[in-house]
């Protein structure tokens, strides 16, 4: 059985991987033409992945 902040940093990886996910297949290409909203969401996909690699390596500590 996992502890609860494992699990918690688990369920948040899973998280901002939809979100991500989202981000790449959805978001990006709805905002069409606006040039601020494409940037916005291509600076949000950046933060994401970063999110995401932290978490990883929280995510592996902990299970070790």
């Amino acid at each position: 059985m996992l502890d609860d902040n494992t699990y918690n940093l688990m369920m948040q990886l899973i998280e901002e991987n939809q979100s991500l996910w989202r981000i790449n297949n959805n978001y990006i290409r709805d905002a069409g033409g606006c040039g601020e909203c494409q940037e916005f969401w291509k600076k949000l996909q950046k933060d994401k992945e970063e999110h995401i690699k932290e978490l990883e390596e929280l995510v592996k500590k902990h299970l070790k």
